[in-house]
Parts: C-alpha cells; structure tokens; sequence
C-alpha cells in the first residue's frame, strides 16, 4: 500500500495534480481512493462529478471522497468539545461563541486526516491520495502525536486520577461541569488515533508527501518552509511539482516577460529543492476538469512512470536535537568543506557550492540561533546550531 499526500499554496493546481495522480494509477491497476481534507472542497469541480462523504466510484478501480468536517470533528472530538463548550459558557461566554471556541486551532483539519487510518484499516486500497488543505500548517500539525504521547503518559493518569477523587467533592461545593470517565476515555481514543496516523505518515516505504507548487517567488518560499517542517517532522517528501509552466512554443510578446520571470524561478525550484525529483508540467490549452483533462495532465506529469514509486528515499535534509544545540544535516555527495561558502539572512541560510545555489528556510526553533560549527560527515554537511554569544 501506498499514501501520497499533495499540498501546497492555495491556488497551485494541487487538487488537480493529485486528481490526475489517483487516475493514473487506477489505469495503472492499482485499486485507489482520492480524498479531500480541505473544508472547501475542489475535488468534485476536478472530476466534474458530484462528490460526498462517502467514497463513490469515479472510474473503474478508482474512488472519491470529500470528507465532511461536521461529521469528523463530531466523531472524534465531539463529547470533547460538548464539555470545553459547557465549561466557558458557565464562565459566561455566549453560548455561540462557545461552541466555536471549544474546537482547537487545526482541529478540523487533523480530524479530517485521521480518515487516513481508517482508510489503511479497510485494507480495500492499493494506493491512498489525500488532496490537503492548501496550506504546511496541516502537516506542521502532525506534531501533535509527539506531544500528546507524553501527556498521554505523563500527566493524563495524575489528572484522571484526581478528577476522579475530587470530582464528588467539587461538584457537592460548585456547578463547575467536572471531567467524567467519558471525557478521558475520549481524550485517550484520540491521542492514540493520533499516534497511529504518526505512525503510517512518517513510515517512508508507505507514506510520501508532494509538494505542488507554481515558478513564482512567493509559492516558493512558502513551499520552502513546508519542506522544511515536514523535514522537522520526519515527514518524507518524494517529489516537487512545478505547475503551470508556460510551453516554449507559446509565442513571445505578451508572455515574454512571464516566460523570463518562470525560467529564473524555475532555476530557484532547482535551486532550493535539488536533489529531489522535480516534475515540471506545462500550463494546459485549456481548463484541467474532467477524465479526459486529468489523463492529459497525468500524462504531462510522470510520462511512463509509475507515480505509487517510492521517488526519493533518501532525506536530503534532517533537522536533530542534541545536547548542545541543534544540528542541521544537508545531503551534498562529491563536495568538500573548503568548496562551501554560507550566508544568511534572518531565517534563511543560502549555501553555495560553485556555481550551485541552495537555499533553505530555518524553523522557529533554529532561526534564533547561531551556526557554531560546519563539518561533513559522508555525503552530509553538518552545521551546528547553538545560543548567541553574549
């Protein structure tokens, strides 16, 4: 089984490219389920179908689903909630206002990802293709199984245990909503739904994410950072998707000046992602929406090539903690450290090599801090990240 999960800035073409992923690989035999997580579904606009719920058949060994945020967020965060929202409307809140504050930041979308373990559990597919919400923050999200696994371990016993020796004294001196055995069981059931989907996403033979993007300035950067964090994460990017590129032979005049603006972004995108796969796929005569426009795109995209292939294994960039620090590993085979010139910007590090360029974004947790040391280890450039002198 494999799980490929397609996302990028809003606008990129993302949905159409993992559309015309899911297609192809249905052509290619491969019994496969496409599903959108984001709230504003497109999924059904790609296909020119009426989508719901429930996966339907779009086309022989292919299926589509568009995941309704109300039933999943009720599913696994409803009791949750029901109590949060009881509990700030006996603090006076509008009782409106509670039932939208009751819901975590990102929750909607992690609820709808969670159908990813069902889906794996049904062990009715080959191949698993989630359109995600256009944005990294969903995969950033994923970081979440580490946290709760700790409070899962740590602090959700002591306060179990302690809401149920207080409980009846408390609610004998106050109407405060307590915590019952309900709400901790389902607190429970959904931390460890989010460490299975931890699980099956960072396991790099069967999970691969791929970021869509278009050549222009600012979609890089964001795309960028996503790579970044889902690097951070241990999340295993295979490929790049460079969309919407303007074909040579379209005429020059009006178009000269964007087809000059996409060759220098698109030698950026090789700049900044090098060596990951980088899927260049040309803007299409006419609007990708249907059958017969996703096959056309799909055929753009891989050719002949199998897209459920494992198309990177290796992690060209890995982020670690260590005692002192932070080191940041980047995969640079052939070169040595004489050959490596750095500088930075704020939260960007900008190695060149020759008259090789690379680019890379820093999280939060490194942009703050000072590169110490600079080493190779094998084909990686280690650079360690330690406190400001003061």
């Amino acid at each position: 089984m494999r799980i490929l999960l397609y996302t990028g800035k809003g606008g990129v073409g993302k949905t159409s490219v993992a559309a015309a992923t899911a297609l192809r690989c249905a052509d290619l035999g491969y019994r496969t389920i496409v599903v959108s997580t984001d709230a504003a579904h497109s999924l059904a606009d790609s296909f020119d179908l009426t989508i719901g719920n429930e996966p339907i058949e779009i086309a022989p060994r292919l299926k589509g689903q568009e995941i309704d945020v109300l039933h999943q967020m009720q599913r696994y965060w409803g009791t949750v909630q029901d109590w949060v929202s009881t509990v700030l409307a006996w603090r006076g809140m509008d009782e409106m206002i509670a039932d939208e504050a009751s819901i975590l930041p990102g929750m909607d979308e992690i609820a709808s990802l969670l159908q990813i373990v069902y889906l794996y559990d049904t062990n009715d597919y080959d191949v698993i293709i989630i359109d995600c919400a256009p944005t990294g923050e969903t995969l950033r999200l994923l970081s979440l199984p580490e946290v709760a696994e700790w409070y899962l371990l740590h602090i959700f016993p002591l306060q179990r245990q302690t809401a149920k020796l207080a409980g009846p004294l408390l609610r004998s001196l106050t109407d405060l909503p307590i915590p019952d055995e309900k709400i901790f069981d389902s607190i429970k059931d959904l931390i460890v739904q989010f460490g299975r989907m931890h699980e099956l996403l960072t396991k790099h033979t069967l999970s691969s994410v791929r970021i869509v993007l278009n050549p222009e300035k600012m979609v890089i950067k964001e795309a960028q950072r996503t790579y970044t964090y889902l690097n951070l994460f241990g999340y295993s990017t295979d490929a790049i998707v460079s969309n919407r590129i303007i074909p040579a032979s379209v005429g020059d005049g009006y178009f000269s000046a964007w087809k000059g603006a996409q060759t220098r972004y698109g030698n950026l995108v090789e700049e900044a992602f090098s060596p990951l796969p980088i899927f260049k796929v040309p803007l299409m005569d006419q609007e990708v929406v249907g059958v017969e426009m996703l096959r056309k795109m799909a055929q753009a995209i891989y050719g002949d090539q199998d897209p459920t292939q494992v198309l990177y294994s290796e992690q060209p960039q890995v982020i670690e903690k260590t005692d002192g620090g932070y080191t940041l590993k980047l995969r640079l085979p052939f070169i040595s450290k004489d050959a490596v010139n750095m500088t930075r910007s704020s939260d960007e590090l900008a190695i060149s090599i020759g008259n090789f360029r690379r680019n890379v974004i820093l999280p939060r947790v490194l942009a703050t801090l000072e590169v110490k040391k600079a080493k190779f280890e094998g084909d990686y450039l280690v650079l360690t990240f330690g406190e400001p002198a003061t």
